[in-house]
């Protein structure tokens, strides 16, 4: 039906439809002699007049002409037609738009017969113009288009697609909804539901939802929260990620950490608005929930997509933002639950501590707070002195200074400091004397005024009494030395635990404690007496604990170091002892001995194998000590070999066992061995001796290679 320039009729016909972009230029080349409505020339006037109009506005427009409703339209208003571009130029509108002439087609009817124009803000339209119903919003006028004569012949029409703003709002509400409400939830469970049933109250978007969290290993995603028509076999309670491809793709999700979209047409999902239409949800959105701020997945958000709109750039976005509330809800939820636990476990240490705390509050000081170890020092239960008065509970301390030390403590503000001081207490209706170490601090409010008083005791009745027993049996204790080193040895490993839970309180009261009582000299006079105090106990344990080291440190820093460059540096430890000895170090080093360890545990590893081959030297001989490193396909390769004592390799299980010593007449603890064999095991490597008596020894470890 198209003509080119040359075939039409006349010049008043291009002056119809000058200009006009587009369809100036498509109505300028279109055959209107085969037309129903004829040549341009014998036109109505005013369809002129609006033809010329609308072809030069830059505003949407169109008009339709004739009972029959003939199209014409502005380049504006080509967004809206979609794929009826270019086939609706001169087509029936009933044709065009069949799809919403069930109710439009009304509205025309009623203008055509001299009805009241008609006005719609933001009216919801189901178009097909990208091969899809699709859910448009309009803002719109129809107005009456009249002929020469006066009579109504025809459809004017401005209108302004709205349909952006439409979806942006409604999704920001989604947004704001689940904001305002998950923040006011205590569990994760609580959360993800809420947020599936607000969601849903945008069945359009989202017409079905779902939310999993990953457990702390990443194998395994459950269920927390879903809304929307689905049934249980689409909607699996626990997805195990070890096995092979997982439902909704999760394994995927989380290694790619970038959302998937699914084909779900299978699935039968289901949403009001496309129940009513006969239309399934076909496509589904997969998306990980990442901690914020990191590059972990703890979770995935399933999304099902609307079937009547397009999934652009604005969708993706929404659920993006969506996505990140959840992370930011189930952070903060975790991070509570956190802190829940963390309060939960202080208070678990002060009533596990092997130290006396207490509270006590107002100028009767009453006793708020009193753990199993300040009532042990008291001999009382707690409940025979929580809520009571301290002169009630505890009424033979009262001819004993302390109701004078506490006011003293309130009235200046300065913390009282006593060591291992006498007190006598009732107990099993006898007194007692009980000898502490405690610390009266005052406790403030948040406007700094002083309503209590925290107390901090430590038995020391028992450290007293021994050392009182040692003082007066002196002469007899030197005779039985050795009887006394097993009790010691004994004692390190029963006096371990205690000890490690008091410096533990120790730390976690310095950390109770605000800054500037930190700062107080008399505080950190106290905080050192307590310390002094459990420094005498693990003088006895200090062997054992440098043992116990290598199996409680993590290897976290764990990096490239060079072998040579260690070996190196060590020697420069020993550069005083080499020269005292006049000890020759021969190296024979690879350049190229590069290996993933901690850095602290290697150095441990040379310091103490070099350490050795100069300690256990031969009185005989100068020390020579040879050290070459090199490399193999799976190892990195360390040898120490010296000229020294040598060993009987026949105690050869002796040599890396605790405590084993093969030469008494050099210090040293008996375990520098062992812990080198632990961590060279520990690392994936091996350490292997040889060694003849009056030669030498030679140590050679094998440590695990390049990752």
């Amino acid at each position: 039906m198209y003509r080119t320039k040359n075939e039409v009729s006349s010049n008043h016909t291009l002056n119809i439809f000058q200009g006009g972009g587009e369809m100036g230029a498509l109505m300028r080349s279109f055959d209107w002699d085969n037309h129903p409505l004829g040549s341009p020339a014998q036109w109505p006037e005013s369809l002129k007049t609006n033809i010329r109009l609308l072809l030069n506005s830059s505003f949407p427009m169109f008009i339709w002409w004739s009972k029959d409703l003939y199209m014409f339209h502005n380049d504006a208003y080509l967004p809206a037609l979609g794929n009826k571009h270019p086939k609706a130029l001169g087509a029936k509108a009933r044709t065009a738009w069949s799809e919403i002439w069930d109710n439009m087609g009304l509205v025309v009817d009623e203008i055509l017969s001299g009805g009241n124009p008609f006005y719609a803000e933001a009216l919801m339209l189901m178009l097909e113009r990208k091969g899809f119903p699709e859910e448009t919003y309009w803002t719109f006028s129809y107005s009456p288009a009249f002929d020469d004569n006066g009579e109504v012949n025809g459809v004017f029409c401005a209108c302004h697609e709205v349909t952006g703003t439409v979806l942006s709002t409604r999704r920001m509400k989604s947004l704001k909804d689940i904001s305002e409400v998950t923040v006011q939830l205590q569990t994760l469970e609580q959360a993800a539901q809420r947020t599936c049933d607000l969601l849903l109250q945008n069945s359009k978007d989202l017409p079905f939802c779902m939310i999993y969290l990953l457990n702390n290993t990443a194998t395994e995603a459950t269920l927390v929260g879903q809304a929307g028509n689905s049934s249980g076999r689409n909607v699996p309670d626990f997805v195990d990620l070890t096995q092979g491809e997982t439902a909704w793709e999760f394994k995927n999700v989380m290694e790619s950490k970038e959302p998937v979209l699914l084909d779900c047409s299978a699935l039968n999902f289901g949403s009001d608005l496309a129940n009513s239409l006969s239309r399934k949800i076909e496509r589904a959105a997969v998306l990980p929930i990442m901690r914020p701020g990191r590059k972990q997945v703890i979770g995935f958000f399933v999304a099902g997509i609307s079937p009547w709109l397009e999934y652009s750039t604005d969708y993706k976005g929404f659920h993006a933002l969506l996505t990140g509330h959840i992370a930011t809800a189930i952070t903060s939820i975790k991070a509570r639950e956190e802190l829940a636990k963390q309060q939960e476990y202080l208070k678990d240490i002060f009533q596990q501590a092997p130290v006396g705390i207490a509270i006590v509050r107002g100028p009767q000081y009453i006793i708020d707070l009193a753990n199993p170890g300040v009532c042990e020092i008291w001999g009382r239960e707690a409940e025979d002195v929580l809520g009571k008065p301290v002169i009630e509970a505890l009424p033979e301390v009262s001819e004993q200074g302390i109701i004078q030390l506490l006011d003293g403590v309130v009235n200046s503000g300065e913390p009282f400091i006593a060591n291992e001081l006498p007190l006598q207490f009732e107990r099993d209706g006898k007194m007692e004397t009980v000898y502490l170490n405690f610390i009266y601090h005052p406790m403030r409010d948040q406007q700094g005024f002083i309503t209590g008083v925290i107390a901090v005791a430590i038995d020391t009745s028992a450290q007293v009494k021994y050392r009182q027993s040692v003082e007066a049996l002196n002469e007899e204790l030197l005779a039985t030395n050795a009887d006394l080193d097993n009790f010691v040895y004994s004692a390190s490993h029963d006096l371990k635990a205690p000890i490690s839970n008091i410096e533990g309180l120790m730390e976690a009261l310095v950390e109770y404690l605000p800054q500037e009582t930190l700062e107080s000299g008399s505080v950190k006079r106290v905080i050192d007496l307590i310390q002094s105090s459990v420094d005498r106990f693990k003088r006895a344990v200090t062997d054992l604990t440098e043992v116990a080291k290598i199996q409680r440190e993590a290897s976290d820093d764990v990096k490239s170091i060079n072998l040579a460059e260690v070996i190196n540096e060590v020697q420069l430890d020993f550069e005083f002892l080499i020269a005292e000895t006049e000890a020759v170090i021969e190296k024979d080093l690879a350049p190229d001995t590069v290996l993933q360890f901690s850095t602290k545990n290697l150095r441990s590893v040379v310091y103490n194998l070099v350490s050795n081959a100069i300690k256990y030297r031969s009185p005989e001989r100068k020390p020579h000590v040879q050290i070459t490193t090199k490399t193999t396909p799976e190892y990195v390769v360390l040898q120490v070999k010296d000229n020294g004592l040598g060993m009987n390799l026949q105690n050869k299980s002796k040599i890396f066992s605790m405590f084993k010593r093969l030469h008494d007449h050099v210090e040293g603890s008996g375990v520098g061995l062992y812990i080198v064999k632990r961590i060279v095991e520990n690392a994936g490597g091996y350490i292997e001796v040889e060694s003849e008596v009056g030669v030498g020894s030679t140590f050679t470890v094998y440590f695990k290679g390049k990752a």
